[in-house]
C-alpha cells in the first residue's frame, strides 16, 4: 500500500472517510453506477477486493449467484464469505472467477500492475473486470497532488487517468467496454449544497473527462481455438489446494 499517514492501513482509512459527508456522496454515485454496470453481467462468482462496506448494497442486486468479498482489513466476525490474502497474490484459481470488483484497489496498491495481472489470471474468458479510480486530471486530483502522502486517504493514493489504465488493461488482452466518469464537483462539503446537481449535469455535458472518478469495466479476451466460456459442468474449483499467482514482470511498471 501507499504510505498513508496513520496507523492502519490506506483502504481501511478510505472506509472511514466513505463516512464522511463527501465521501457518503461519492459513494452514493458510484453504487450507482455499478449497479448499472453488473445488471447485464452473469455467472457464479463475483470477488470484490479493497472497500466493501460501502458497496455492500450495490452489488447484492447483482445476478452473479456468488458474491465474496476481499475486504482491506477482514473483521473477525464477516457478515459475508470473505477471502485473506494480497490483491498482487490472490489465492484464487486461475480462469475461475466471472467478475473482479476494484473499486479504488489500484489507487493504493504499491504494484498496481501486478494486482491487474492477478485479475487477468483468474477471470474466466470473457470474464468481466471493473475498476474505480480517483482521476488524475480533475480537481480531486489536484488536491491529492497538493496533499501528497502527508495526508490520510484518499489524498495520499496514487491518483492515474483513465488512459493509462485503459492502456495497461489493453497490453494485458482486456478490451473496454463502457468508461464513466463521476462526481465533477470539486472535493470541499461546501460543492454538496443546492448547485450540486447543476455542476454534474454541466460537467458530464460540457468535460466528461474531467469528472474526480472514473469507472471503467472491461472484458478478458482470450485468443483461441477451443470455446471461449467454460461449460457450467466443468468449472474449476475456485480455491484449489495450491495457487500460483502470476509471476510476470512488466518491465514498463
Amino acid at each position: 500500500m501507499t504510505a498513508c499517514k496513520g496507523p492502519d492501513s490506506p483502504l481501511a482509512q478510505l472506509q472511514r472517510w466513505y463516512r464522511s459527508p463527501l465521501g457518503t456522496e461519492l459513494a452514493r454515485l458510484e453504487c450507482a453506477c455499478v449497479q448499472q454496470l453488473l445488471h447485464d453481467t452473469f455467472g457464479y462468482y463475483l470477488v470484490q477486493i479493497g472497500v466493501t462496506e460501502s458497496f455492500r448494497d450495490a452489488l447484492a442486486t447483482s445476478r452473479i449467484r456468488h458474491r465474496i468479498a476481499m475486504p482491506c482489513d477482514p473483521p473477525p466476525l464477516a457478515r459475508a464469505p470473505a477471502i485473506v490474502g494480497l490483491a498482487s497474490q490472490l489465492p484464487l484459481a486461475s480462469d475461475s472467477i466471472d467478475a473482479l470488483f476494484l473499486p479504488h484497489t489500484l489507487d493504493f496498491s504499491p504494484d498496481p500492475q501486478a494486482v491487474l495481472r492477478e485479475a487477468e489470471r483468474i477471470l474466466i474468458p470473457e470474464g468481466r473486470l471493473i475498476v474505480i479510480g480517483f482521476n488524475a486530471i480533475s480537481t480531486w486530483g489536484l488536491r491529492g497532488l497538493l496533499r501528497g502522502s502527508r495526508g490520510p486517504a484518499p489524498w495520499c493514493g496514487r491518483f492515474r487517468t483513465n488512459y493509462q489504465m485503459e492502456a495497461w488493461l489493453s497490453d494485458l488482452g482486456f478490451a473496454l467496454e463502457r468508461r464513466e466518469f463521476l462526481m465533477f464537483r470539486p472535493p470541499l462539503t461546501r460543492a454538496l449544497g443546492p448547485g450540486g446537481p447543476r455542476i454534474e449535469t454541466l460537467g458530464r455535458r460540457l468535460l466528461p473527462a474531467l469528472g474526480g472518478v472514473y469507472v471503467l469495466r472491461a472484458v478478458k479476451r482470450v485468443s483461441t481455438l477451443t470455446p471461449l466460456r467454460p461449460s457450467w459442468r466443468g468449472r474449476r474449483q475456485l480455491l484449489p489446494g495450491r495457487v500460483e499467482p502470476t509471476a510476470r514482470r512488466n518491465p514498463h511498471v
